[in-house]
């Protein structure tokens, strides 16, 4: 019973919810015990109420979950929860959630929680129907990354620059067509869609989106590593050598996208990939040296 809840609540899905570390990162307050313990906290309710989330997805998605290869192993698909706990579930997450979120001082609860309310609806309704329309999927998905980044400005009283919203964003639909590119290999190979909209993507296609939104990320964070006012506000001309471990993370994505056709998860292949985790620990490192140490 244990390990099917966890299996339906995901935790380890929680790591997409570091991006609220983000803007406390790269605003110089990685090491203010204050910032991190607000930002801890909004870490922790974001991942309960995405949580919910899943429960709920898994909730409406069973019929389609029974039909399909891997995910007929998913614990309501499979019959080893019941919809009923499903739903207990997906609501209990979620209170959790925001209840977490009144231990936030009064002056940042508000916003933080409006964000996080707002994430909350806007993936009930991308659960719902908005994923059938091939597109607005992946960019609701995205957005989902950028309301996380705000989440963690807000509750550290942050404000974010327009580059690190603009890279976020590109970021992660590059990703969000990576992960659609699979749907498509095993569409051509079955002859069945996994999603009612992978009908409207194509190798084609989503190999120029992938190429395009990964050429547009790499040119974004070059030009915030460049900015004057980043260079005056890290105190460091050098922050644009960095830009060669997230070349190399791009790549390394895109290889295994399409010569392993294995980026079907973007969470396992972070977890999996020893590369890919070399790249981003060096880049953590040479960034955080840069910021907080030189």
């Amino acid at each position: 019973m244990i390990k099917d809840i966890l299996r339906l609540t995901r935790p380890k899905q929680w790591i997409k919810n570091f991006f609220v570390f983000i803007p406390m990162f790269f605003g110089g307050e990685l090491f203010d015990t204050h910032s991190l313990w607000l930002t801890a906290i909004t870490f922790v309710a974001f991942s309960l109420v995405a949580s919910s989330i899943y429960c709920y997805n898994d909730i409406v998605d069973v019929d389609a979950d029974r039909q399909h290869p891997v995910k007929c192993h998913r614990p309501i698909a499979s019959g080893a929860l019941s919809v009923r706990m499903g739903y207990m579930l997906m609501i209990m997450t979620f209170v959790l959630g925001v209840a977490v979120m009144f231990l936030l001082p009064p002056e940042v609860k508000s916003q933080v929680m409006a964000v996080v309310i707002f994430y909350y609806v806007l993936n009930l309704s991308y659960c719902s129907k908005l994923k059938q329309y091939a597109i607005l999927d992946v960019c609701i998905v995205a957005f989902g990354f950028v309301l996380r980044i705000l989440a963690g400005g807000f509750a550290c009283e942050l404000a974010l620059s327009n580059w690190i919203v603009i890279m976020t964003f590109l970021l992660t639909l590059f990703m969000s067509f990576a992960k659609r590119r699979d749907d498509v290999l095993r569409m051509n190979e079955t002859g069945e869609a996994p999603r009612k909209n992978t009908v409207r993507y194509n190798l084609t296609f989503i190999n120029q989106a992938i190429t395009i939104t990964a050429s547009v990320t790499l040119v974004c964070y070059i030009m915030y590593c460049v900015s004057p006012e980043v260079a005056e506000r890290f105190e460091t001309p050098y922050l644009y050598l960095t830009f060669v471990f997230v070349l190399l993370g791009l790549l390394r994505y895109i290889q295994i996208a399409v010569v392993d056709q294995k980026s079907g998860d973007p969470t396992k292949v972070i977890l999996r990939d020893h590369f890919s985790q070399v790249v981003v620990v060096a880049w953590l490192l040479t960034f955080l040296l840069m910021i907080y140490v030189i």
